[in-house]
């Protein structure tokens, strides 16, 4: 069953109220934070923290670890600390190319590997970096770095690029997420971002405070209108007359296999796969 990945929020590895609030959000992943959440006397006992509240784990939500790259003076550890936690994945920051990424995802036994992708560099790269993350990994756009450095003009500045990391990201069957948006006053423009994110093919976004949750589920999330075309597609492709059928006519239009799959995905997320 595709399992969603709607919401993932981060949480600071040194906070330990916010993890143990955690446990009761509805948002589908946490990931605790070692890297730009904490500060750098308090890196040693983040790690600490982190693993011991992936150790307790978090229900059903994914549980995520980002950890500090291997070029800081803690990403070795963190990286030795994470090596068999019992965590779905371990998230990594500014990659820049597929070689990094291989190197981390052969310095871990069972996590999958998420990377963000932050850098001018990796923009170049995306595909190699794709692949070497590969099928049950994933690929997390941070926003407010890869802006930074390319010296533009916030989010809209990055429309031409978004799509690019979802195509290399579904290329290589992983899971790809949307930046964070900082403002969590405004929901009603959080909510618009999330839902462009959606349609531009993200299967969800990383958040930054709870209260971004709901929103965010609800954008990625099949509309009753979605559910009942999948719905109509699964039941015809089931009668008996289309049995091996590789296309169909259904409503007046052509329908494929590919479409059938689709719409099992759909329903899956859905809850009623």
């Amino acid at each position: 069953m595709t399992r969603p990945c709607r919401s993932a929020l981060f949480l600071p590895a040194s906070n330990p109220r916010a993890i143990e609030k955690a446990r009761g959000l509805a948002c589908d992943a946490v990931i605790l934070d070692l890297e730009d959440a904490v500060a750098p006397e308090a890196k040693a006992d983040a790690r600490t923290a982190a693993v011991a509240a992936c150790r307790a784990g978090f229900g059903a939500r994914r549980t995520v670890l980002r950890i500090n790259a291997l070029d800081t003076p803690w990403g070795a550890d963190d990286l030795a600390a994470a090596f068999d936690l019992p965590v779905d994945a371990v998230l990594v920051p500014k990659v820049r190319d597929g070689a990094e990424a291989s190197r981390y995802r052969g310095a871990l036994a069972g996590p999958a590997l998420w990377v963000m992708i932050e850098t001018a560099r990796a923009l170049s790269q995306l595909q190699p970096i794709a692949d070497a993350v590969g099928a049950g990994g994933g690929l997390v756009v941070g926003t407010n770095d890869l802006a930074l450095e390319l010296r533009c003009a916030g989010r809209a500045a990055l429309a031409p690029v978004l799509p690019l990391v979802v195509a290399a990201g579904r290329a290589a069957g992983a899971l790809v997420l949307d930046g964070v948006r900082n403002d969590f006053s405004d929901l009603a423009a959080f909510a618009a971002e999330a839902r462009e994110g959606a349609a531009l093919g993200f299967d969800g976004k990383t958040l930054i405070h709870p209260a971004q949750i709901d929103p965010c589920n609800a954008a990625f999330s099949p509309s009753a209108e979605a559910v009942a075309r999948a719905r109509s597609v699964v039941a015809a492709f089931a009668l008996p007359e289309n049995a091996g059928k590789g296309a169909i006519r259904l409503d007046g239009r052509m329908v494929e296999r590919l479409h059938l799959a689709d719409a099992e995905r759909v329903l899956a997320l859905a809850g009623l796969g």
